[in-house]
Parts: C-alpha cells; sequence; structure tokens
C-alpha cells in the first residue's frame, strides 16, 4: 500500500534526518531546508514580486511570529518570499529565523532583497510548516495540534488495498462497540501488546469529475485502541470513538507523525485542478479547513505547493439587453476565493489545508497556480 497512510519519500527524508541527528541544526539541513535554499537562489523567471503599500522597511521576529505571518507583511504574494530572501552564508542556519533576528529592506539593481542580521541567544526559530512547543522545532504556519490529527488519519485508497488490511473479526459484548470496549482483530502482523491501533471505514469513493476516473475511496476515522493481548487473534481496548465499531472495520498501525516543515512555494509546473471533497463532509469551507483536491504526485504536487482556489463565474442572461451587439448570455468573471497548502500529496489526489479565504468556498471550486 504505497499511498495508504504514509508520508512521502521526501518527508521520510527530511524525518529521518532529524530523527538521526536530533538537532535543529539536522533540521536546517534537512530536503526540505535544502529545498528552500535551492529556491531562494535561483528565483522563478518571470515572476513579479509586488511589495505591499504598508510594508515595514525593517522587523524584528517576535515569539509567536510564523513565516508566512512575516512574509504577509512586506509581500502581497506570501509565497514568494524565497524571491527577495537573501542567504548570508556567514550565518548559522542562514534558512531559518529565529525571534531576535532583524530583517531589513534594501533594493540592490532596482530588485527589494530582504537581509537579516542574526539576533543573540535565540533558541525559537521560524520556519514555514506547524506550529509546535518545543522551543528547538522549526515554527511553522499553523499550529501542530490543530492538524496532527488530520495528518494520521487522512488517507485515501483503493477498495483492494482496504480490504486487504486486518479487521475486527469480533466484539466482547455487543454488536456495536465504543471507547472503553473490547473488539477481537485478526491478521496484524506482528502485533505487540501496548501498540497503538487506528479503526477506520471506507468511506465515500471518489472521482475526477472533470475525468470520471476513479481516484480511490476516502478513508473514515472510527476510533482508535491498545492490543491487550497479542496474537493470532488479538484483543484491542478501544480508547477513542468518534463513531460505533462494528465488525469488519479495518485496522492499521498508528504511525507517529512529528512536526514537519513545509514549504510553501508555487508549483514549478501549470496545475488546473479542482477542490473534490472537504474533510468531515461540510460543504462549505473557511480557513485552515482541510480539502481533497483531484491533482497529486502524478501530476507534479507536492508538500508545500500552494495554490489560487477560484469561483467559476455563473452563466446568466441580461434581460435589459437592447441591442444586437450586446449578447443576451454572458458569463461572470471568475473570482479568486482563497489560497491553499498542500499538506499530503497522494498518487492522483491531494489533501490541502486552505490558508487564506477571502469568501465562501466550496467543493467544484477551481484550484490553479498561485
Amino acid at each position: 500500500m504505497k499511498t495508504f497512510l504514509r508520508p512521502s519519500r521526501s518527508t521520510l527524508l527530511a524525518l529521518t534526518s532529524t530523527l538521526l541527528l536530533g538537532t535543529s541544526a539536522a533540521i536546517a539541513e534537512s530536503p526540505l531546508a535544502i529545498a528552500a535554499s535551492a529556491q531562494s537562489a535561483t528565483a522563478t523567471q518571470g515572476t513579479e514580486v509586488v511589495l505591499k503599500q504598508d510594508h515595514p522597511e525593517s522587523y524584528t521576529v517576535v515569539k509567536g511570529d510564523t513565516l508566512w505571518d512575516i512574509s504577509s507583511m512586506f509581500l502581497r504574494d506570501p509565497w514568494l518570499w524565497p524571491e527577495i530572501w537573501y542567504v548570508n552564508p556567514q550565518v548559522e542556519n542562514p534558512h531559518l529565523i529565529y525571534p531576535g533576528d532583524l530583517l531589513t529592506l534594501v533594493w540592490v539593481d532596482g530588485k527589494p532583497q530582504i537581509r537579516m542580521q542574526r539576533g543573540a541567544g535565540n533558541t525559537e526559530q521560524l520556519s514555514p510548516g506547524v506550529r509546535v512547543n518545543n522551543a528547538n522545532s522549526p515554527v511553522p504556519t499553523v499550529p501542530f495540534d490543530r492538524i496532527q490529527a488530520f495528518l494520521s488519519r487522512a488517507a485515501v485508497a483503493s477498495k483492494d488495498e482496504y480490504d486487504a488490511l486486518p479487521h475486527v473479526a469480533a466484539l466482547r459484548n455487543a454488536l456495536i462497540a465504543g471507547a472503553g470496549d473490547e473488539v477481537y482483530v485478526r491478521g496484524l502482523e506482528d502485533p505487540q501488546v501496548g501498540e497503538l491501533y487506528r479503526v477506520i471505514r471506507l468511506g465515500d469513493k471518489l472521482r475526477d469529475p472533470e475525468t470520471s476516473d476513479y481516484l480511490g475511496h476516502e478513508i473514515v476515522y472510527v476510533g482508535a485502541g491498545t492490543i491487550m493481548i497479542a496474537g493470532e487473534t488479538s484483543k484491542l481496548m478501544l480508547n477513542d470513538t468518534t463513531r460505533e465499531t462494528v465488525e469488519g472495520d479495518r485496522v492499521v498501525r498508528v504511525e507517529t507523525i512529528p512536526p514537519l516543515n513545509y514549504y510553501p512555494r508555487g508549483p514549478e509546473q501549470e496545475v488546473n485542478g479542482q477542490i473534490i471533497s472537504v474533510k468531515d463532509g461540510v460543504s462549505r469551507v473557511g480557513q485552515y479547513q482541510m480539502v481533497i483536491i483531484n491533482r497529486g504526485i502524478e501530476h507534479g504536487i507536492e508538500e508545500g505547493h500552494v495554490l489560487s482556489i477560484w469561483k467559476l463565474g455563473k452563466d446568466s442572461n441580461d434581460i435589459y439587453v437592447r441591442t444586437q451587439r450586446i449578447d443576451k448570455n454572458f458569463t461572470l468573471p471568475d473570482e479568486r476565493v482563497g489560497l491553499l497548502m498542500v499538506l499530503k500529496p497522494e498518487e492522483k489526489t491531494s489533501y490541502a489545508l486552505v490558508m487564506e479565504a477571502q469568501s465562501e468556498i466550496r467543493v467544484t471550486d477551481r484550484v490553479r497556480n498561485p
């Protein structure tokens, strides 16, 4: 199951580096940080960087800032931060920003640059990604505890992949089970007492609205539990449930997902896709809600890619036209209604976080290069 409940290869490499070295320097030298360096050194040709009218000339980073917040102070389009970031090789970990650092806007050959003077005695860092409480970890764009559960539970899988998973074979006391109940699970590979497992169920079928191609099924989180007795038939104590567990539900081992460093940037290739589903089944979307788009790894989508969200103009009829020079039938202009950032790309789809919402966002809205 190459895409089911697993981080991408780039994420695994970054996490391996971090776990092996166990320092903030390891994070700075992870593939994601290196990608930030490469992107900073080679700005996208033809990209227009527009400063905000009320931008500061300088800014001292304070605790609680995020890179998205800071870049939004200077730039109309925050994901273009690498275009103006000046990497100072004399500064240790120049790609990370700490509270106390002084950022100054300068002009070189008619183009803006942000230069940084490293503050003294800093223990907290800034980097695009997910906010965490650990002062030695990079500070990302949104609180990690706000999306941690989503990241660990989000998945798209085919029915064959789902059917091949270990399953709940029997309940101990009733026809349905909830938190505090025990269930019996078969098909686990080398289960150990005390291990945590997630109970899941096959959700809605996902199809590409443009091609009608089958993209997989969304996976629904049912609950989680701990192995009490391990063996060919294992006993699982349910610790947390959001739905009733029934016989036939599937079970997967919980994989710990530490805080990730997402590097916001525009895709290198042309993207024209669509929001096809919203996490938790709501039809209207706002800031910091999760959505699924019909573009994934095979389309070149990567973690951190920022896309704009567009509401397509409706076809309409002008009843006030009194001349043949103007067609009565017309289409309202498309309107940009927000931004999203890809958190978890799958093969044909991606889970993304809505970063900005200027107005109501809905399923079927388009996603394009920012």
